[in-house]
């Protein structure tokens, strides 16, 4: 379950050569553990995303010695997507090295599991665009964070792009979901925006043992005749639920999937007949950026990562990347608040509260153009950012909209009342003010 890369475990891109130096001292070096999930039902997005993580922080070792003078050390652990697999991972590698800086779990269900683990062990969350909601919420929320947006922001998002074309109001929204904690999550801000906007909204839940059986749940489709479909789905379901929807003959341009469900490996085994389909993004497509081609150029031509140079560009590989990225901006943000190279978890909380990825930061670090910018600050821990609307081609994806804000008037309320739900459902909570 547990692979230990110290700066060099060539399965992770971090090269091992008898000519590079030893790190020998602690304080020189910034310890990162990677939840993965390489092996299981979602194993066709853990591993490019996974790769795309490592291979950004190999090339911030090869290319810069590291982030501030400090080398990167990755740990990374098998979760197979598994909540307590994660809790078990955590356990294992929070105390390693001198101590772990940040977690990643890339799952809502480990993710809501190490929340009240953080403040406890003063190691911070990082659920990027996933996990709890209302973890936006700084004030309540001091230990977690998930930049660039919630899930209830993105889904605002995307309602205001149904809205764009062709109106919401009087209109009928399906809303096809994984039927566990990730594809629920957006189920409350549903029920409080169809009054407001004027549409009805129906369920389909799909549970993980029927991923690829949902013969049964399209012909409900079919009946209810939705206007649009809107899809939170992840792994297998994805490309079953688009065969599917093909085979109903619902229009895949009034078809519209979540961040987790528009990747390569959900369109690629649908091919032409996908062709229409939509999804949301909120990190660059391909390799068209100076970033990237510093990956490829220091760590994927030499060999040393675990992807397949084809696979370098493609949604979740850099998401996985941008992931990085947020975290190695976060690990510069400390350095310069605390004045120190090696870097403690309550620091990397500090990092996370006081980076800034704007336009100007983007260009200088190579990925101009690539996300909506990002501002922390102690109040706001999702940075509300904007998404953009991708499309299938039927062989590629395409970037068809500008970036689409959230809905920040209406979510920020619904997410302050759901976090103080949560903070008044725990014993001993601790909150923090902000200024």
């Amino acid at each position: 379950m547990l692979k230990k890369l110290v700066l060099g475990a060539a399965a992770l891109g971090f090269v091992a050569t008898a000519q590079m130096t030893t790190i020998a001292k602690a304080e020189d070096t910034l310890y990162l553990p990677s939840m993965s999930y390489r092996t299981g039902p979602f194993a066709g997005a853990g591993g490019p995303i996974a790769n795309g993580y490592a291979d950004y922080l190999n090339m911030l070792n090869e290319r810069d010695g590291g982030i501030g003078g400090a080398k990167v050390i990755v740990e990374e652990c098998e979760t197979a997507y598994n909540a307590q697999k994660g809790v078990e991972c955590y356990e294992a590698t929070k105390g390693n090295n001198a101590g772990a800086l940040v977690y990643n779990p890339y799952s809502t269900g480990i993710t809501l599991q190490l929340i009240p683990k953080a403040p406890v062990d003063e190691i911070p969350v990082l659920s990027m665009g996933y996990g709890l909601s209302a973890a936006a919420i700084g004030e309540k929320f001091p230990w977690t964070f998930n930049y660039p947006a919630s899930y209830w922001s993105q889904m605002s998002s995307i309602l205001q792009h149904i809205d764009a074309n062709g109106g919401i109001k009087g209109k009928k929204i399906g809303f096809i979901y994984l039927d566990v904690g990730y594809g629920k999550e957006p189920i409350p801000l549903l029920d409080k925006l169809a009054p407001q906007m004027g549409f009805e909204w129906v369920g389909f839940p799909v549970g993980v043992k029927e991923m690829q059986a949902q013969g049964a749940t399209w012909l409900s489709v079919r009946k209810e005749r939705p206007d649009w479909m809107i899809m939170w789905g992840f792994g297998a379901m994805n490309p079953t639920a688009i065969k599917e929807a093909a085979k109903i003959r619902f229009p895949m341009d009034k078809f519209i999937g979540n961040w987790w469900a528009g990747a390569h490996a959900d369109l690629e085994p649908v091919g032409e007949a996908g062709k229409g389909y939509l999804s949301s993004n909120f990190s660059g497509i391909g390799t068209d950026f100076p970033a990237l081609q510093d990956v490829i150029k220091h760590v994927v031509d030499k060999g040393n990562s675990q992807a397949d140079k084809d696979d370098v560009g493609k949604v979740l590989y850099n998401r996985g990347l941008f992931n990085a990225v947020i975290v190695a901006e976060a690990v510069r943000a400390a350095q310069k608040a605390t004045g120190k190279k090696a870097i403690t978890g309550a620091d990397m909380r500090l990092g996370l509260e006081k980076f800034v990825l704007d336009e100007a930061r983007l260009k200088e670090i190579g990925l101009e153009g690539f996300t909506a910018p990002i501002k922390a600050s102690c109040k706001d821990h999702e940075g509300a950012g904007a998404i953009f609307i991708q499309q299938w081609d039927g062989s590629d994806w395409k970037r068809t909209s500008d970036l689409i804000p959230p809905m920040t008037d209406v979510v920020l309320p619904l997410l302050q009342e759901a976090a103080d739900k949560y903070v008044a459902e725990q014993t001993g909570w601790k909150t923090q003010s902000c200024g």
